[in-house]
Parts: C-alpha cells; sequence; structure tokens
C-alpha cells in the first residue's frame, strides 16, 4: 500500500504530518482553543488532556507507519496551526476516508475546502485508492459544504456509529468522490 507525502504544500497553507513531541504545545493549545467549538460534533474533545494530546500524536505516528492513518497538521504559511486533516482506510481497500476540522478562528475562509481538496489529490496519486470519502452527521452542515464544494456525491445515508455528538442528528452521510479519469482535473 502506497503512502501519501508527509508535507503537502498548499500556497499559503501546508499539511504536514504531525512530530510528535516536537508538536506537543502547539497541538495542547489547538485542541484545547477549538474544545468547545468542536464539542458538538466530535466526542473526543470533551475530555482531552495533555496526556491524550500525547497519545494521540504518538499513536498517529504509529498509525502512518502502519499505513492506517494519515494525520496532518494544517498549518499557516507563519506556522500557526489552523487545525487538521486526515485520510484513513475504510472497509473497502480501494477506498480511503478522509476528514478535517479547523480551528474557530480558521473557520470560514475555505481552508477545510483546500485542504481537503489537496489531501484527495494526493490519495489519488497512490495506485491503490480508487476513490475518497467524507463522512458526517447529517446536522453538521459546515461539514457537508466540503465535499459538496468539491464535487463529491453523497452516496449513502444511515446511523451513525456510537458514540453520537452531542448536536448529532444519529445520521452519518458519506460522500464520495471517485479517481478522476487519466487527463482530467483533481478536486478543488
Amino acid at each position: 500500500m502506497g503512502r501519501p507525502r508527509e508535507i503537502i504544500d498548499c500556497g499559503d497553507l501546508t499539511l504536514r504530518r504531525w512530530r510528535g513531541e516536537e508538536d506537543f504545545a502547539a497541538a495542547l493549545v489547538l485542541f484545547e482553543e477549538s474544545r468547545e467549538h468542536l464539542r458538538p460534533w466530535v466526542t473526543w474533545v470533551t475530555g482531552n488532556s495533555e496526556e491524550d494530546t500525547r497519545g494521540f500524536l504518538a499513536r498517529s505516528w504509529v498509525r502512518w507507519e502502519e499505513g492506517e492513518v494519515f494525520n496532518y497538521a494544517v498549518e499557516a504559511g507563519n506556522g500557526e496551526l489552523l487545525g487538521m486533516c486526515q485520510a484513513y482506510c475504510g472497509a473497502d481497500p480501494r477506498g480511503r476516508g478522509l476528514g478535517y476540522w479547523l480551528h474557530p478562528a480558521a473557520t470560514g475562509r475555505g481552508i477545510a475546502t483546500r485542504a481537503a481538496a489537496a489531501l484527495a489529490a494526493e490519495l489519488f496519486t497512490l495506485p491503490d485508492v480508487d476513490f475518497v470519502e467524507i463522512a458526517h452527521d447529517l446536522a453538521n452542515t459546515a461539514s457537508a459544504a466540503v465535499p459538496r464544494r468539491l464535487g463529491f456525491s453523497e452516496v449513502r445515508r444511515g446511523p451513525g456509529a456510537p458514540p453520537l455528538p452531542p448536536a448529532g442528528s444519529g445520521i452519518e452521510v458519506v460522500w464520495r468522490l471517485d479517481r478522476p479519469a487519466a487527463g482530467t482535473a483533481q478536486p478543488g
């Protein structure tokens, strides 16, 4: 199985592999300052602590090496952390899942869309990836805007996996983007 690049340059922002303990202080601030913004949509944020952040960074390194999950810090040109974007293996080995979240001060500027587009394009450089999927709760309209802007197609709705997010509807929406035909434009 191929792996995406560790650094993906997006012009004025960069997706880069988390660097373990080196990123601890900045990641902890990012997670803490994003807690209330993310609380309605993700369950892990409620109890996130210094120990949890260190564990996340350590697991990110191991899971990357194992080829399971590719977690990226979304970083501004000045080095400020803006959020996170990730690709992960799904049930179908031909596809990858893609997720993202941003610090509340980074929302509304197209950053999540640009990060998701860059990561999807990177995933399509891998020979074993035929499609990319984005999943979110039906009530999370901000997350829904990203795949819609990038030309993903809604492929299914069904019960969300527990634990359900506090503001969630309990219905998961899944969007898919198939590998572009040779010579056609990439997402974004």
